[in-house]
């Protein structure tokens, strides 16, 4: 059983190849470049969310999705299409009043590094 345990652990690890994290508010966004079986590329995108019970214990809630490569271009495609219609109709400095207190933006990765509070532009054709 302990082996079994281990040797899932060890897979999990060796899948891992890249993250980054967003952490917005009572959000987290993962994003991991993972491998498969065959040693092929593929992104999962990961969004926690936080909530506290009235005791003060709280939970995560956590939705998934997997990007593969032959889908890279199309997903940035309607992604930058879709951000920059937002931006264009409703701007950058508006945040609704809902959502203001949860607003934060801060950028890590494995290595240390400082909180960024730029956008960074990322382009999937370079994964």
């Amino acid at each position: 059983m302990i082996e079994r345990i281990m040797r899932e652990n060890d897979m999990l690890e060796k899948e891992e190849i890249f993250s980054k994290v967003l952490r917005a508010g009572r959000r987290t966004y993962f994003f991991d470049v993972r491998a498969t079986k065959a040693d092929d590329y593929y992104i999962t995108i990961t969004e926690s969310k936080k909530f506290t019970e009235e005791d003060g214990s709280f939970h995560f809630k956590k939705h998934k999705i997997y990007l593969y490569k032959e889908d890279f271009s199309a997903f940035a495609e309607i992604l930058e299409e879709m951000t920059s219609y937002v931006l264009n109709h409703k701007g950058e400095e508006v945040i609704s009043e809902r959502h203001q207190k949860d607003f934060k933006k801060e950028y890590s990765s494995d290595k240390s590094e400082s909180p960024r509070s730029s956008f960074t532009d990322i382009d999937f054709d370079d994964i």
